[in-house]
């Protein structure tokens, strides 16, 4: 079962990507802001960090993924960027982040679902 860790400010967006990974047998944990979700990952260290970019606080999501992408403790952890900036500078300041995958909100859970497994080692199915 993949652990997947969710960092995003809005309920509502937490609990739509809950439900959806619940299904494909996914441990799904919750975050509402960088340095919480920040926590969590060091503690958790989850298989893929899903971060918004733009959160209130200290971290915003794209701080988030360049201390995940500096801590050698997480170094298996993949991030998936989640915004809605979806302009060629806004991707690839998530790439410069280290985010190894950028989805532009509004997104569907199929799309959702299949970079998740892309993210997976070695292709392998939860």
């Amino acid at each position: 079962m993949k652990k997947v860790l969710v960092v995003e400010d809005h309920a509502d967006i937490r609990r739509l990507i809950r439900m959806t990974l619940e299904f494909e047998a996914c441990e799904v944990f919750e975050a509402n802001n960088g340095a919480h979700g920040l926590a969590q990952a060091q503690e958790l260290h989850p298989d893929v960090m899903l971060l918004d970019v733009m959160m209130p606080g200290e971290l915003d999501g794209l701080e988030v993924c360049r201390r995940v992408k500096a801590d050698p403790t997480l170094a298996h952890s993949r991030v998936v960027i989640l915004s809605a900036r979806g302009t060629a500078t806004d991707v690839e300041r998530g790439q410069q982040a280290g985010a190894d995958a950028y989805l532009v909100k509004p997104f569907s859970p199929l799309q959702l679902i299949k970079v998740i497994e892309e993210l997976s080692p070695s292709g392998a199915q939860p």
